[in-house]
């Protein structure tokens, strides 16, 4: 998954004379507590920060000491301990005078300052957001540069009383412009500390006012929500009558051929017809559109996706996925945004949902939903169908006797059945219980090296197969039967490939390629994270080339899967915009022609969702779901990035415009 969510987290520590010595506040996710921000000034001043949460085996560990001068700006910042991937933390900065120095993983640099600048650290602690806000209100305009680059401006939004706690506590919101797309949104209390930072997925509050996070939430969605519904209002061309659009070449992924020299008619968010230029006579007042040649193609699918509200949806718009299988969200904040994005309130795709089920444990996955009894999990899986979801993601803390009964409940109420491959289970005994798909191309090798790595609930699921997978015979007969059982059963496969790139290739100063065709696109903030090379897994000394040749057994098994006749979905794990074009390049790497991996990323999903009767095709009757490409990915999957132009059903958007409104340069700049 692309970990924006964590950058910012920890990308983003000064006290006001008035404020407490210590200072405890929850990490909270999905409404359960999983970690802490520890936060005591020290006799000498000095701040002492300790941060840290759980996920699955993963997250930071991390202890952090600070001094700050009268403008609250750090002269010193140390940071230990382990990174989200539990890769060591040494990071250190220090200011003297005009001289600023740091070093972390990737940086080793001493700058002579012009002016005050606010050092960001890499594996800084959640308490460094709060820093900043406080530098920020005392510098001038309330504008400083970040160092090593950027510059972050802070607004005062708004204050509010909360008083579900141990006392009363006026509280004020706060937005942070420079550190991602859009502000970055904090509560501070009177003292000018931290008191939350909301998200609907994760979140940190001042201990004891836990019950307060509905209220404030609800408000900071309400601010961001009227955000979103500005830039839909400006940036959503409503097709209120028929769109001819001429001159074009097609792109038909039933027929895998090229058309050329035609034109598209669309009324009421379908495909009329499709005929050669200049031979459709249409009335004087339809919308028209000169297609100048482009390619005409379906709009892609994402079958791996995790939505949430803010810039993602309209990211994955403005690059040409007009369609996302959600594979694990709060299925009330899912369900908001799909209403906002569906009534014109938002921008986003379509949505397709799929529930998300896990046994209890200390591994189990971010979920409301648990099940270690077939009781428990018939309700699950009833619930789900009752509220409109069409498949069921199982984890990996789910009891291994736990699969049949699932798949049977799923089933009997029509749904799909896919997931991870529970712990204590191979991927046969998964698919022979009668799983419809498995998520993540990891656990395909995983069948293999049950002997080694039992136990998937960890991290091992990665580090396991980086370990052991450069052993096994991708030609045995093994792996063969494997495969031929996946097709018989028509078990079809989620690789997220793109997911495991920086995961396995990632190495200090040397990143993997994921985001290497975008990076120049991206903010400073974000450019500098990438090119650390620093967001993967850690890599024991004098194993880097078994980790390479993993990686290349993990495509070179993808590409075997297909040849095979076994059903490929593409996903991303991550933000789709982002993520899915290198996501079908990986698959021509695997040796997929690219007619065929934009086949699965269009009309093959499509199609294993039931829905290949309506959508992913560009023919009569069809849902007008159909991007503008000033290239030819059939010859180069690369030039799927020029989206130009985006039509979902009965909206039509500008992908420069959507790029440009929260600060993203479109793929065409001067």
């Amino acid at each position: 998954m692309f970990k924006r969510g964590l950058w910012l987290l920890m990308l983003c520590a000064g006290a006001a004379q008035t404020a407490p010595s210590e200072l405890r506040n929850v990490v909270i996710m999905l409404g359960k507590p999983n970690g802490e921000l520890l936060r005591s000034v020290q006799p000498d001043g000095s701040i002492k920060v300790h941060f840290e949460f759980h996920d699955r085996g993963r997250g930071p560990a991390t202890d952090s000491v600070y001094r700050v001068d009268e403008n609250d700006l750090p002269v010193l910042a140390t940071t230990s301990g382990v990174d989200y991937f539990k890769v060591a933390v040494a990071e250190t900065f220090r200011r003297e005078g005009d001289q600023a120095s740091w070093k972390n993983r990737a940086e080793d640099e001493t700058r002579e300052l012009a002016a005050p600048g606010f050092y960001s650290s890499m594996n800084g602690p959640p308490e460094e957001l709060a820093m900043l806000a406080r530098a920020l209100l005392k510098a001038p305009s309330q504008k400083l540069a970040l160092l090593p680059l950027g510059e972050a401006v802070i607004r005062h939004v708004e204050d509010m009383e909360v008083a579900d706690g141990p006392k009363p506590i006026r509280v004020g919101l706060y937005a942070i412009s420079g550190l991602d797309l859009v502000p970055v949104y904090l509560w501070l209390d009177g003292d000018r500390q931290l008191f939350a930072q909301y998200s609907g997925w994760q979140s940190i509050v001042r201990a004891g006012y836990e019950s307060s996070l509905e209220k404030i939430g609800a408000r900071q969605q309400e601010i961001q929500k009227a955000s979103a519904l500005e830039r839909a209002r400006t940036l959503t061309r409503r097709l209120d009558k028929p769109l001819l659009i001429d001159n074009v070449r097609i792109f038909d992924p039933a027929e895998a051929d090229i058309l050329v020299g035609r034109s598209v008619l669309i009324d009421q968010g379908r495909i009329v017809s499709v005929h050669e230029q200049g031979v459709l006579d249409v009335a004087a007042d339809v919308q028209r559109i000169d297609g100048g040649g482009r390619l005409l193609m379906p709009g892609l699918w994402d079958m791996h996706a995790h939505l949430s509200a803010g810039t993602d949806p309209l990211i994955d718009i403005a690059a040409g996925v007009t369609t996302v299988r959600d594979l694990a969200n709060d299925a009330e904040q899912l369900s908001a945004l799909i209403k906002a994005i569906e009534s014109g309130d938002d921008i986003g795709p379509r949505v397709i949902r799929a529930g998300f089920i896990d046994g209890r444990g200390p591994y189990a996955g971010p979920t409301k939903v648990f099940a270690d009894t077939e009781e428990e999990m018939r309700k699950g899986i009833n619930d789900y169908a009752d509220a409109g979801f069409v498949q069921v993601k199982i984890y990996s803390s789910i009891k291994p006797e736990l699969v049949p009964a699932a798949v049977r409940f799923a089933h009997e109420r029509g749904l799909r059945l896919s997931g991870h491959v529970p712990a204590f289970m191979t991927a046969r005994q998964f698919v022979e219980a009668g799983a419809d798909e498995i998520q993540h191309i990891n656990f395909i090798a995983l069948n293999f090296l049950y002997d080694k790595v039992p136990d998937t609930r960890t991290p091992a699921r990665f580090t396991g197969v980086a370990e052991h997978l450069p052993d096994l015979d991708l030609g045995s007969a093994e792996v063969r039967d494997f495969l031929s059982l996946l097709k018989e059963r028509k078990t079809v496969v989620d690789p997220t490939l793109s997911t495991f790139e920086g995961m396995f290739l990632g190495r200090t100063n040397d990143p993997s390629l994921d985001y290497a065709a975008i990076l120049h696109r991206l903010p400073a903030t974000w450019q500098r994270g990438i090119a650390s090379g620093t967001g993967g897994l850690d890599v024991p000394k004098g194993q880097s080339m078994r980790f390479r040749v993993a990686y290349q057994k993990l495509i070179d098994l993808t590409g075997m899967l297909h040849r095979s006749g076994v059903t490929l979905v593409a996903g991303t794990d991550g933000t789709a915009g982002f993520s899915l074009v290198r996501e079908l390049e990986l698959y021509v790497a695997a040796g997929i022609a690219p007619r065929e991996a934009l086949r699965i990323a269009t009309l093959g999903a499509a199609e294993v969702m039931g829905l290949g009767d309506r959508y992913g095709r560009v023919a009569p009757g069809y849902v007008a779901d159909l991007i503008l490409v000033d290239g030819d990915p059939t010859l180069v999957m690369g030039d799927l990035r020029k989206v130009d132009t985006v039509i979902r059903g009965d909206r039509l958007f500008d992908s420069a415009a959507l790029f440009e409104s929260i600060g993203l340069k479109p793929w065409r700049t001067p």
